[in-house]
């Protein structure tokens, strides 16, 4: 067992148990227990000085593609929102077509944020599994998205509305998947080498390993390489993950001390749901516990061993700073019932 054997629980929970609001300018994104809402406002190509401003003939075309459709965007109001082909790394994939208009007639007024939320796990979710021929992970990266109308499209009548996926990282931006959803390892595994941000105590989006951050993703390992015959209980992961990560920490720090920087190393579990959908790698993670073991606090620096010859790759201080950095907390990274976390 390593000297870092009790472990901190893991801050990355699923959206789905937590409401989390996102930053998109041209809508509203918010993670629901299900589904996520976003539109785009009417003023993506009015500006600053009035006037009606409507969707660009691009993002007119994205808004209304068929299913199968993948949608991405640069610019943080989705002013430059196109279709892409799904082998190109996009936002959101386009999975059924629902039209609203029995219930929201020519006169009805424009559904509140609750009502949205309601027709978005109403409608978008009986579809997903015969649209990826297999069943949603309910702990994966992939969730249900709902694409509504801007008001100007629902002021004319427009009462058609595109469910889709998407993968909202633990802060709420959306991040890039590349190839069609029912082809994706559902995993929720980021690549090593990444950092998360530090929200509060806990975590956030992937951020510059330079910047204060929560954790660093040292290696991504699948259970199935070692489990062969089906789901390991919690506790076999746990022991397996306890030497495997072990190995994997080494070999990315180049065999640093990681009790000496003050730092812990732990891991995600999957739930059986998870693994009946495929899912079964899992991250590794390097994370600096608050000393009060509340929650996570700020890393600067990434911890890996820097090639041959080259100075750097080890935290800017040593470890974590001796404030605990992080601010005040905004989420409590011990969760009730962890369904991913070592």
């Amino acid at each position: 067992m390593s000297p870092s054997a009790d472990r901190f629980p893991t801050a990355t929970q699923t959206l789905r148990t937590r409401v989390v609001m996102g930053g998109i300018f041209a809508g509203a994104l918010i993670a629901l227990a299900l589904s996520v809402v976003f539109s785009w406002s009417d003023g993506i190509t009015g500006g600053s000085g009035g006037g009606a401003g409507r969707l660009s003939a691009a993002a007119q075309e994205a808004f209304h593609s068929p299913p199968g459709s993948c949608l991405t965007w640069d610019n943080p109001d989705a002013s430059d929102a196109r279709k892409v082909a799904c082998t190109e790394p996009h936002l959101f994939e386009v999975t059924t077509l629902v039209d609203i208009g029995a219930q929201y007639p020519e006169d009805a007024p424009v559904p509140s944020l609750d009502q949205w939320q309601q027709i978005a796990q109403q409608k978008c979710t009986a579809d997903v599994k015969p649209y990826l021929g297999h069943k949603l992970d309910p702990y994966g990266k992939l969730t249900t998205n709902l694409l509504r109308p801007t008001p100007s499209q629902w002021e004319d009548g427009d009462r058609q509305l595109r469910c889709g996926l998407q993968w909202a990282g633990p802060g709420g931006r959306l991040l890039p998947t590349t190839g069609p959803a029912k082809d994706q390892d559902q995993s929720l595994v980021f690549e090593p080498g990444t950092c998360l941000a530090l929200l509060g105590k806990g975590v956030g989006d992937p951020i510059d390993c330079t910047k204060p951050h929560s954790y660093e993703i040292v290696a991504t390992l699948d259970l199935k390489s070692n489990f062969k015959e089906g789901y390991p209980s919690q506790d076999n992961q746990k022991a397996w993950l306890d030497t495997e990560c072990n190995k994997a920490a080494g070999s990315y720090t180049g065999g640093a001390d990681l009790d000496a920087k003050k730092l812990i190393l732990t891991w995600d579990l999957r739930e059986q749901e998870s693994w009946d959908t495929g899912s079964t790698k899992v991250n590794c993670k390097v994370a600096a516990v608050l000393p009060d073991k509340s929650g996570l606090q700020a890393v600067t620096g990434s911890i890996k061993a820097a090639p041959a010859g080259q100075d750097g790759g080890q935290p800017q201080d040593g470890g974590p700073p001796s404030d605990g950095g992080g601010g005040p907390a905004t989420q409590n990274p011990a969760p009730s019932t962890a369904k991913q976390g070592g």
